[in-house]
C-alpha cells in the first residue's frame, strides 16, 4: 500500500513491483494531489502489473483507470459559481447554506478492462454514468 502522506514521486513504481509480486488482485488510489499529478503513470504500471485500479476521479478513470466512483468536480466548480454569484451580489456567506455533493458518478473503462481480461457484469455496465469503450 502506499501511503498518500508519506509516498514520493519516487516510491510509485516499487509500491506496484511489491503489489504485483504479492499477488494484488487490485488497488484503490486514493484521491491525492501525487497520485492526481501521476495518474498516467500509474495507469501504465498497473497495466504493466496486470492489476485493475479503482478511483474517485472520472479524470484518472479516462487517464485508463479501470472504473471510478465520486462526485463530478466540473459540476461542482458551476455550484460553487452560483455561492460566488450570491456573495458579488450581496449576501454574507453565512447566511448561506452548506451543502454537499449528493450525486455521486459512476465511470467504467471498458478499454482497460479489455487490456487487463476482466470481464464486467452486465448490471455494473447498466449502472454506471458513463462507459469509455
Amino acid at each position: 500500500m502506499i501511503a498518500a502522506s508519506s509516498s514520493s514521486k519516487a516510491e510509485i513504481a516499487p509500491a506496484f513491483q511489491k503489489l504485483s509480486q504479492a499477488g494484488a488482485q487490485a488497488v484503490i488510489v486514493p484521491r491525492d494531489g501525487l497520485f492526481l499529478a501521476e495518474s498516467g503513470r500509474i495507469t501504465e504500471l498497473a497495466r504493466a502489473a496486470r492489476v485493475p485500479t479503482a478511483h474517485s476521479l472520472r479524470e484518472e478513470t479516462e487517464a485508463g483507470g479501470l472504473i471510478s466512483y465520486g462526485v463530478n468536480v466540473p459540476a461542482n466548480f458551476r455550484r460553487a459559481a452560483y455561492f460566488v454569484d450570491k456573495i458579488l451580489k450581496g449576501a454574507k456567506p453565512a447566511d448561506l447554506p452548506i451543502e454537499f455533493p449528493t450525486r455521486l458518478e459512476l465511470v467504467i473503462n471498458l478499454k482497460t478492462a479489455k487490456a487487463l481480461g476482466l470481464e464486467v457484469p452486465p448490471m455494473l455496465l447498466a449502472r454506471a454514468d458513463e462507459v469509455i469503450e
